[in-house]
C-alpha cells in the first residue's frame, strides 16, 4: 500500500481496487473521460478498470447505460435517479463489481434556478446499492470537472478503505 498522504489520488483507488480484487466500471457525463484518463494514466489499471464510457447525451444513457427514458423525462440528466442508475447500468453493463458515475452542470450555462452551474451528482454502485453524493462546485467550467473527476475518487477511496 503506497503512503496515501503523498501518493496521488488514482495510485492509492488503483492499488486498493487490486488488493480487494475489485473490479470497475465507470459512467462520465460531464467530466467527458477524466475519471477514466486519471485511471489510466497508472500502469497496470487493466487489472481492475474493466471500462469507462462517456455518456454525454440522453440516447448515450439510455443505449450504453440503460438509463430509462422515464428516468430522464421526470428527472433530468442531472439529478440523484440518473446517477444512481448510470452507476447501476455500468456496473451491470460490464459485469463489474462496481460502477462509478458522474453527472452535473459544468457551466458556464445551463443552469436553473434548481439546478445551477457547479451541481453534480456522484454514485457509486455495489451488489447492496448505490451511494450518492451531491456537490454544488463554484469554479469555472475546467474546475468543475476537475473537483468532480477528485470528488468521485474520494467517494471509492473512502468506499474502499472503510471495507479494508
Amino acid at each position: 500500500m503506497p503512503n496515501q498522504t503523498n501518493a496521488p489520488l488514482e495510485i492509492v483507488v488503483g492499488e486498493l481496487l487490486s488488493a480487494q480484487k475489485q473490479t470497475l466500471a465507470i459512467a462520465e457525463s460531464c467530466t467527458g473521460g477524466l475519471i477514466t484518463h486519471r485511471l489510466t494514466n497508472v500502469p497496470g489499471s487493466s487489472a481492475y478498470l474493466v471500462a469507462g464510457v462517456i455518456a454525454y447525451a440522453y440516447e448515450a444513457k439510455v443505449a450504453a447505460l440503460g438509463v430509462t427514458w422515464e428516468t430522464l423525462n421526470q428527472h433530468g440528466a442531472v439529478s440523484e435517479q440518473t446517477v444512481r442508475a448510470m452507476a447501476r447500468g455500468a456496473r451491470e453493463k460490464f459485469s463489474s463489481t462496481l460502477g462509478l458515475a458522474v453527472t452535473g452542470i459544468a457551466g458556464p450555462g445551463g443552469g436553473m434556478p434548481d439546478k445551477p452551474v457547479g451541481l453534480t451528482y456522484i454514485a457509486l454502485a455495489d451488489a447492496a446499492g448505490e451511494i450518492v453524493k451531491r456537490y454544488i462546485w463554484s469554479g469555472d467550467r475546467i474546475r468543475n470537472k476537475e473537483q468532480s473527476a477528485e470528488a468521485a475518487l474520494l467517494l471509492l477511496k473512502k468506499y474502499l478503505t472503510d471495507r479494508s
